[in-house]
């Protein structure tokens, strides 16, 4: 089965047709560049575009970078706070005139790094997180993805993902060893309340794991995502064809 999956970002809206079997992108990737946060309604404009980019007319999978349950929106930290509160998969579906459905953009990670990725055949606990603007986090167990929100838990009075997270490196121009040795703490809290047996580290950052996976301390085995940050495209897609 074919799905279409997009991914939306603190800086950019990503899709691409997906074959679902495979986890495999069928076309180069759609992005449209997002500087400034979008409201809801431009940003059903900005999925319709992608949609039209693909001559696309079936079923569509959206992961979104907040608590989603059923297909409403309850947090937007990173993006336009009229988010909250929003029936996403309504809106979406309004703007694409497609079937849609809406699941958090961390889970939607986890469930192609799972199935067909750094996760595929494990069943032990695993702990996913992808490193972007923000911190998408969730947890697997014996393949079942759990959305969590790991990156909103406090470090000096702040969500950790505000120290964290790849923009964090960005921002304050961090060195690899510096942004490495943060990370390696804030996954030495989550160790200490989950244990996890192996972590996935996902986003465009695992591209590059090369240059800080050495300043990381960890019990569990530490592995790059094989989808890099196409993971969450694939993972949104395949619950789109699920028909959640």
């Amino acid at each position: 089965m074919k799905a279409l999956g997009i991914d939306i970002g603190g800086s950019a809206v990503k899709g691409a047709p997906v074959d679902t079997k495979t986890g495999r992108l069928l076309a180069e990737r759609f992005r449209i560049a997002t500087p400034e946060p979008l409201s809801p309604l431009q940003m059903g404009r900005a999925i319709a575009k992608i949609a039209a980019q693909f001559n696309w007319q079936d079923r569509i999978g959206v992961g979104f970078p907040g608590v989603v349950i059923g297909s409403t929106i309850h947090t937007s930290a990173n993006l336009h706070a009229k988010f909250i509160g929003c029936d996403g998969a309504k809106l979406f579906a309004k703007a694409t005139r497609c079937p849609v459905a809406l699941i958090n953009d961390g889970a939607a990670a986890a469930i192609a790094e799972m199935r067909f990725g750094a996760g595929r055949g494990f069943m032990g606990k695993t702990l996913l997180l992808t490193l972007g603007t923000g911190i998408g986090t969730a947890l697997a167990y014996r393949g079942v993805v759990v959305p969590m929100e790991f990156g909103h838990l406090q470090h000096k009075g702040e969500s950790w993902e505000r120290f964290a997270a790849a923009s964090a490196r960005e921002r304050e121009d961090l060195s690899w060893k510096e942004w490495g040795k943060r990370l390696s703490n804030y996954i030495e809290e989550l160790e200490a309340l989950f244990w996890p047996e192996r972590i996935i580290i996902g986003g465009g950052v695992s591209a590059k794991h090369e240059k800080y996976f050495e300043f990381l301390e960890s019990r569990a085995k530490l592995v790059p995502a094989e989808f890099l940050n196409q993971a969450g495209i694939a993972g949104a897609a395949i619950w789109g064809a699920e028909g959640r």
